[in-house]
């Protein structure tokens, strides 16, 4: 039995990969800042999923919440984030402007390096650290979001080189259009919709289940010698390379 640790783990993507994981008879740990979002996420996937709320953008708060996670974490999912910036007002001169590059990367980068830092000690050998990016890192028009990921995936490949001694993988999925979330923080407009799947080579808005697949699959054994990756899962929105 694993012990997987889901940051972000209450809604949407999150929450398919608890599913996923407690499914395959794991016991899975969702965390993120909302508990009674959590404490239902947790109550309704069963007994094999339970909910530890923190703000993992807050190095005090990881720190207090380690004695309520897994003293061996043989899977961590850095799933916390999205993008700060939508439906927020435009920022007012250049203070403004840094406030909302620090939210971004607070939200996107901050929380993957300070769970995973603290959780480094407790990783076991032969585990797997997955975090997810997103496609707006490979492609222009997000501005601070897509720079944060593209942070994140950076941060990855450094990651890989340090784990690896002890047969840990660390990779990251980046997701394209991903329906029923809450990114766009609400419905979007139906022309939006059909925009970004038409982007795709496959015809269709990819879902929650399609990313908690990726991740089940890059934390199994038969992922043991992919590292320090990107793997797109856009349905041929943005060709990987």
């Amino acid at each position: 039995m694993r012990h997987i640790v889901i940051t972000g783990g209450g809604t949407g993507i999150g929450r398919a990969i608890a599913e996923a994981f407690a499914g395959n008879g794991d016991q899975v740990v969702i965390t993120g800042r909302r508990k009674h979002v959590l404490d239902e996420t947790a109550e309704q996937l069963g007994p094999r999923v339970r909910a530890v709320a923190f703000d993992a953008a807050d190095p005090h708060q990881v720190e207090a919440a380690l004695r309520e996670l897994p003293q061996r974490v043989d899977v961590l999912v850095n799933n916390a984030g999205g993008n700060t910036g939508i439906g927020a007002a435009r920022p007012d001169g250049l203070a403004g402007l840094a406030d909302a590059w620090r939210a971004n990367f607070d939200a996107n980068v901050l929380t993957t390096v300070l769970v995973t830092s603290a959780l480094r000690p407790r990783l076991a050998a032969g585990g797997a650290v997955v975090s997810i990016s997103s496609i707006a890192a490979h492609r222009g028009g997000s501005t601070s979001y897509g720079a944060a990921k593209a942070a994140v995936e950076a941060w990855n490949r450094t990651l890989a080189q340090q784990l690896g001694k002890d047969g840990i993988t660390a990779n990251v999925v980046a997701p394209g259009y991903i329906e029923d979330t809450e990114f766009f923080g609400g419905p979007i407009a139906a022309q939006k919709h059909e925009e970004l799947i038409a982007q795709t080579a496959n015809g269709r808005a990819g879902t929650p289940a399609d990313i908690a697949a990726a991740i089940v699959f890059l934390a199994s054994p038969a992922a043991s010698h992919i590292t320090a990756q990107t793997l797109h899962v856009n349905g041929g929105a943005l060709a990987g390379r």
